[in-house]
């Protein structure tokens, strides 16, 4: 009887997957959301944002912001359509903000809404150091980390409800047990090193998109050091990290440039 209930339970979730690829590094991803309810989503949370937060008062920085990402999204439209992928990007409809904060921050939505933080500017110091910051957090947009990271959680609670109705008759303490176990193993073992993975591919897919745009893949070795200078360093080990470590990182993305380059048009 508990075989066939777990195989019912498993047949219903596989209905809701997407077995899907990341553009370019062809990384298989799962998919349990469809990507326009996370288009949906991330609207309704923009313009909830927009409505608590004031835009940058420098209109020639808000004008930087918005030449730089309409630059980006306009090479990665054309890369997309070459490659038959325009599905990638289907309800986008690209905004960019420059808000005022001190934050070292900038993200990108599903659907295409990309927020700069003021606070980054000075690490950025010009155009190219700029497209490193959103030519990255655009790519996270593109390879549809938002919705992978989602997904997860979703297998995560799936499998905490299995195994603790697999577990009802068990003591409250074995329980317990478990439940400390799952959440530890599903942290470190699951949720972080994809997070970390996230970032990495992050990285090298948002310096191919800035090359694409006609700018320089090595001002993001310039940029990470001055970030990792303003943010004070890492303290924490990588594995307890959502983020690879700076040194990481900053080698990772060396070995990235040579690839970048080969889309130089």
């Amino acid at each position: 009887m508990k075989i066939l209930k777990w195989t019912v339970w498993l047949l219903v979730l596989g209905t809701f997957v997407q077995c899907a690829s990341v553009p370019i590094t062809g990384r298989k991803q799962v998919l349990l959301m469809p990507e326009s309810e996370m288009v949906q989503m991330s609207l309704t949370s923009y313009q909830d944002f927009l409505k608590e937060n004031k835009l940058s008062a420098s209109s020639s920085d808000r004008q930087r912001v918005e030449n730089v990402g309409k630059r980006i999204a306009a090479a990665v439209e054309a890369y997309l359509k070459s490659q038959g992928l325009e599905s990638q990007i289907d309800g986008y409809q690209w905004e960019f903000k420059l808000v005022q904060s001190s934050e070292l921050n900038a993200w990108c939505m599903p659907g295409g809404k990309v927020v700069v933080y003021e606070g980054i500017l000075p690490v950025c110091q010009n155009d190219d150091g700029l497209a490193v910051v959103m030519g990255h957090e655009i790519a996270h947009a593109i390879a549809r980390h938002g919705n992978e990271r989602l997904s997860q959680q979703i297998l995560i609670q799936a499998g905490s409800t299995a195994a603790a109705y697999a577990l009802k008759e068990k003591s409250e303490t074995t329980q317990a047990l478990l439940g400390s176990a799952i959440g530890l193993g599903s942290n470190y073992g699951v949720i972080l090193p994809f997070s970390r993975k996230h970032e990495l591919e992050a990285d090298r897919l948002g310096l191919i998109f800035m090359v694409m745009a006609g700018y320089n893949p090595e001002e993001a070795i310039l940029f990470w050091n001055r970030m990792s200078a303003a943010s004070g360093g890492q303290s924490i080990p990588e594995f307890m990290s959502t983020h690879p470590s700076d040194a990481h990182r900053m080698e990772q993305i060396k070995a990235f440039i040579p690839e970048a380059l080969k889309y130089r048009k």
